[in-house]
């Protein structure tokens, strides 16, 4: 299977399975065709995009504004591929005219315009899948040497101070957490600066930053010749990196106070919850027995239930209530998150997947190459990635790519199978 040059060999092999995107090679214009099932999706959430839309015009609300964004991405990426295949049809209607300089000039367009066209059917097929629910926090990056003694602890440091050069150069804002050395190696370091490393974890406080480097988890391989090795001996270690979402502090008192922020843990719909009131029970004379002032709110969403009947006032259990019903569902999605982090944790690397053989990268000091395995990509100028250059930009968009490839992959495969689904349900 060949494609056109605008997709490597890598792209092909990762979508051979599900052909992301059909081409024909014929003199004439190639049009650059989205699988069926991909054009289905996007048309339909286009038309949910338009739907909510006029809908917002009349009414607001929160949570179809935010699926109106998430929307708006794969609406804005139709168009501009439904513009660019318009202008293509009327570019090939033009090089069959009299004029044979408006025929020359559509010739010369055509092949700037398909080009263009190829770039967007990429967008829009990213588009289409599904955004990481974390992607727009910060992260984490936790270092700690594999296999390979010694070698591996220095190695790890050399990893740690990749991405922290990276993060200085691109400007983000970062805070070392820890920075722990191993204590069996005393203050040795190798010939080339770097300290026996234990343990690291790195904060990249800029938001988005999760998703930036969660394609960077996993083993990192090194094969060099280490400054103690007497007989020119080729050593192989491994680093494990793990990046996590790092979820905001939502202990301050300020975050508390902030109650009417959706984005804010202690926000809750007043349309989510369920007020019944009672007459309260037990000491208090007439007035409780006569009144109804004891509140009893439901979240409905989570069953979770707070029953106020301290004051007199229904109004002051009413506002008694909500405070203590915001601080319980603060600190259940406090605790689902440090769930998903500890999912998440052990999803990206378990412990015995700490081996030279599931990496996903190497570094080759002799040869002065890197490798990502996933993407297929050899670069050399090894001192610039790990000085965290530009050369390592490449190596981390390489691996983006092939992780979104993948997700295509995997969205295409869903579709498929919906609908034939569907083709059984009709039957």
């Amino acid at each position: 299977m060949s494609g056109p040059p605008w997709i490597c060999r890598t792209c092909i092999r990762a979508l051979r399975p599900r052909q992301f995107l059909r081409w024909a090679s014929t003199e004439a214009a190639a049009p650059v065709v989205l699988a069926p099932s991909l054009l289905r999706r996007a048309e339909a959430m286009r038309s949910e995009h338009d739907d909510l839309r006029k809908t917002l015009a009349e009414s607001f609300d929160v949570s179809k504004a935010r699926r109106a964004a998430e929307l708006s991405r794969v609406a804005t990426a139709l168009d501009a591929w439904t513009a660019a295949n318009a202008a293509i049809a009327e570019l090939n209607t033009m090089l069959t005219s009299s004029d044979k300089d408006l025929a020359a000039i559509a010739a010369d367009e055509l092949s700037t315009e398909e080009t263009r066209l190829a770039t967007l059917a990429a967008d829009l097929s990213a588009s289409l899948t599904p955004r990481h629910p974390y992607a727009d926090l910060p992260c984490l990056i936790e270092f700690r040497p594999g296999p390979g003694g010694l070698e591996g602890r220095y190695f790890a440091d050399s990893i740690f101070k990749m991405y922290k050069n990276l993060c200085l150069r691109r400007g983000y804002r970062t805070n070392v957490l820890k920075y722990e050395m191993a204590d069996t190696a005393g203050d040795s370091s190798s010939t080339a600066g770097e300290a026996p490393l234990q343990e690291a974890i790195l904060e990249v406080q800029e938001p988005g930053a999760y998703d930036m480097f969660r394609g960077e988890a996993g083993m990192h391989r090194v094969q060099r010749i280490p400054s103690t090795e007497t007989k020119g001996r080729v050593h192989t270690s491994a680093v494990a990196v793990w990046v996590l979402p790092s979820f905001p502090d939502t202990d301050a008192a300020a975050d508390m106070l902030d109650f009417d922020n959706p984005e804010s843990d202690f926000y809750i719909s007043p349309a989510e919850v369920r007020t019944e009131t009672m007459r309260a029970r037990g000491a208090g004379g007439q007035h409780v027995n006569k009144t109804e002032s004891a509140i009893r709110l439901t979240h409905l969403p989570t069953g979770t239930t707070v029953s106020m009947q301290d004051h007199r006032s229904q109004q002051r259990n009413r506002d008694e209530a909500w405070k203590t019903l915001r601080v319980r569902i603060a600190d259940q999605r406090r605790e689902q998150r440090e769930a998903e982090s500890a999912r998440l944790r052990n999803s990206v690397l378990a412990k015995s997947q700490i081996t030279r053989g599931d990496k996903i990268r190497t570094y080759n000091y002799n040869q002065d190459r890197c490798t990502d395995h996933r993407a297929g990509l050899d670069v050399h100028n090894l001192p610039d990635v790990l000085e965290g250059g530009e050369t390592l930009d490449r190596i981390m968009d390489a691996a983006k790519q092939w992780r979104i490839a993948k997700d295509v992959e995997g969205l295409i495969a869903e579709e498929e199978a919906k609908a034939q689904l569907d083709k059984k349900s009709k039957k």
